[in-house]
């Protein structure tokens, strides 16, 4: 039921709901409240006083905006609305009192802090602030505390807002940071000095609003006001993070997440965040073709050739690799097409019927998450496979929804769960014991899906699924997979079948895969990893920092990738090269832009087109298969080395090596 409240913020008359809290009111009147505890997705704190505001009538002393609703306010004398003044002689002094309490131990390192050009101590003390400082004291000073890595910690500058605290304990799902002591004597410390154990932990470095919290990686490398922003997408795992890159000149310094209420609210996983020095190394930036069983530099023309002479009269079949866009994947499919081959996307061996949309995609938003009652995951370790969308059915759990695992038992997902049991048995169980229920996701992970009984796997889940009459999503791990799924990058029988008798192999960027000796491979990927070492002839290709690009994200929503930079030396985008091999070919395909490919694109599959929107899918139930028996086994080893981009990360490796060390650390006995 809606609780709808009169209220009159400096002079503006606005109608909101009785549950928000004044902060949310003076934003909905467009007034702006500056804060720095407050979060919109944290527990309210109410600690830093700086939101303070005058409640007319009220006590005589200026209120916390944050923390007071708008239904605690009283009426006027003769029932009018109330009144809230945010720019009083009250509410200026009071925040001139704040803030100069905020600074008399703040120290005076803004030239040499990283935080220095988008800190908010330094915006708010330069529009709330007064100019002059009567305090003389020396300044405190605090040790500064080892998180690992990844977060650079300069604990003297900390203003005690508890956002990392309170991030790491509700979202991340970690209890190792805390405050201990009063007054003076109060720091934010971690428990027995022990380094941070989530991946998510980067995001503390964005809600710190000073800087205490700084990027380790980042340090002392750029200012912000040097740096070149695009607005872009995440391919790192298959929920299609919207982030922002920063680049200095061609080389990216840092990813930053953007907010996205449907996607990735405003947090973005550790990998996607400091995989940027990936981008830097390993990199092929120039072609290769193999000559008396070595690989040597080639110009372009030469590459092009002998990979068109390679393919011209033989049996060639196509495997499309994980980060590939979805415009290259179908430039792919019609150039093998017309050579009569044969494409495959599901290199991890999960046989997805991909003429059932509603069977590879489901037909659950992400946001439908936030409010499920009941969370079926099955075959799947969302905190590797996808820590952000970890996070948000944390949020469900939070407001009570019940988690029920089918697979693994022994996974730490941050929030208490039932384990029904290890494999087929149990979900043919629940298929058979479903009853309605209130708000079911069943969510569908690889693990589940990727031991050639898929169709028998879905059907089963779809099954459940329409008996509690809930809602199913398949969570994928390969940005690229349901794009490549779209556009029928696939062959009937699956990769065994593409392959077989296959004289030429041309892979796209497909490293998890092993190719058998015998047939030639031309490889087309960014980064010189395990593709390459199996390759005859190497098109370099841009990253997906360096060209613009569609990728669909595991829910089916298509969004646009865009270009932060320019590949290195040589290297091309993925469909320009495609099509230049066509033309070599003798049979170019029918575009010479992306824009023309697009075209195309968007004609043979329509739904693409419907950029940043959830594709609705028309729910097909597969006919139940009766299930062989097994487990589902885990689908992720290493949550830090997935890619080609994250192997060739000296920062990731290192945190894969933490990660090792952690799980193997042997226990003192009692």
């Amino acid at each position: 039921m809606s609780d709808l409240r009169k209220i009159i913020i400096d002079e503006t008359e606005v109608e909101v709901e009785g549950a928000m809290t004044l902060i949310q009111a003076c934003e909905e009147a467009g007034v702006e409240i500056p804060r720095f505890c407050y979060h919109e997705r944290l527990s309210i704190a109410g600690n830093c006083r700086m939101c303070l505001v005058e409640v007319v009538g009220g006590p005589p002393k200026p209120a916390a905006s944050c923390a007071m609703q708008v239904r605690d306010l009283r009426p006027g004398p003769e029932g009018q609305p109330p009144v809230v003044k945010t720019n009083s002689p009250m509410v200026k002094k009071a925040r001139e009192g704040v803030m100069e309490f905020m600074l008399i131990n703040h120290p005076l390192d803004c030239p040499i802090c990283d935080q220095g050009g988008e800190c908010d101590l330094q915006d708010q003390a330069m529009a709330y602030g007064i100019s002059e400082n009567r305090f003389n004291e020396a300044k405190r000073a605090v040790d500064d505390l080892d998180l690992g890595p990844l977060v650079s910690t300069t604990m003297t500058r900390c203003i005690s807002c508890t956002r990392c605290v309170r991030f790491t304990t509700e979202v991340a799902g970690i209890t190792q940071m805390g405050q201990t002591g009063r007054g003076e004597d109060a720091e934010i410390t971690s428990y027995l000095n022990q380094t941070l154990d989530s991946n998510l932990q980067g995001n503390i470095i964005d809600l710190c609003p000073v800087g205490a919290l700084t990027s380790k990686p980042y340090s002392f490398t750029a200012r912000p006001w040097e740096l070149s922003k695009t607005e872009t997408i995440d391919v790192m795992d298959a929920l299609g993070s919207n982030i922002r890159v920063d680049t200095k000149g061609r080389e990216v310094m840092r990813i930053l997440p953007r907010n996205h209420d449907g996607v990735n609210e405003e947090w973005i996983s550790d990998k996607t965040r400091f995989v940027w020095d990936g981008l830097r190394r390993q990199r092929l930036d120039q072609p290769y073709v193999r000559v008396d069983g070595k690989l040597k530099p080639a110009t372009w023309g030469e590459a092009l050739s002998a990979a068109a002479e390679a393919m011209k009269g033989k049996k060639v079949a196509a495997l499309v690799g994980d980060l590939a866009p979805t415009e290259a994947v179908f430039a792919l499919k019609q150039l093998v097409e017309g050579l009569e081959g044969s494409i495959e996307c599901r290199t991890n061996g999960a046989p997805l019927p991909a003429d059932n949309r509603s069977a590879y995609v489901g037909n659950a938003s992400i946001e439908d998450i936030d409010n499920a009652k009941e969370i079926y995951l099955i075959g799947t370790n969302p905190r590797d496979e996808a820590p952000v969308l970890n996070a948000r059915i944390r949020k469900a759990w939070t407001k009570g929804a019940n988690v029920t695992v089918i697979g693994q038992a022994d996974m730490d997902l941050t929030y208490d769960h039932a384990v029904a049991g290890a494999g087929r048995e149990a979900l043919a169980q629940l298929t058979s014991c479903a009853e309605p229920q209130d708000g079911v996701v069943v969510i569908v992970g690889q693990g589940a899906l990727g031991e050639g009984d898929a169709v028998a796997v879905l059907s089963q889940c779809m099954a459940a699924t329409e008996k509690m009459g809930g809602k199913m999503l398949v969570l994928h791990t390969a940005a690229s997979r349901v794009g490549a799924l779209d556009v029928g990058a696939v062959t009937e029988g699956g990769m065994t079948k593409a392959l077989d008798g296959a004289e030429v192999v041309f892979n796209l960027g497909a490293d998890e895969v092993e190719i058998a000796d015998g047939p030639t491979v031309i490889y087309q990927c960014s980064h010189g990893d395990r593709g390459a070492h199996r390759a005859d002839i190497i098109l370099p290709a841009a990253a997906y920092t360096e060209e613009n690009g569609l990728f669909v994200n595991t829910e089916g929503r298509p969004q646009l990738s865009m270009r932060a930079g320019f590949a290195p030396g040589q290297a091309k985008e993925n469909w320009a090269i495609l099509r230049a091999l066509s033309a070599e070919l003798g049979a170019p395909l029918a575009y010479d832009s992306l824009a023309q490919l697009r075209q195309a694109l968007v004609a043979a599959v329509p739904h693409l087109k419907q950029i940043d929107q959830v594709v609705e899918n028309e729910w097909q139930p597969i006919t139940p298969i009766e299930l062989k028996k097994g487990r589902f086994p885990a689908t992720i080893s290493d949550f830090y080395l997935t890619n080609p981009i994250a192997r060739a990360s000296t920062l990731m490796a290192e945190l894969s090596a933490a990660a090792k060390a952690r799980t193997n650390a042997k226990i003192a006995a009692e």
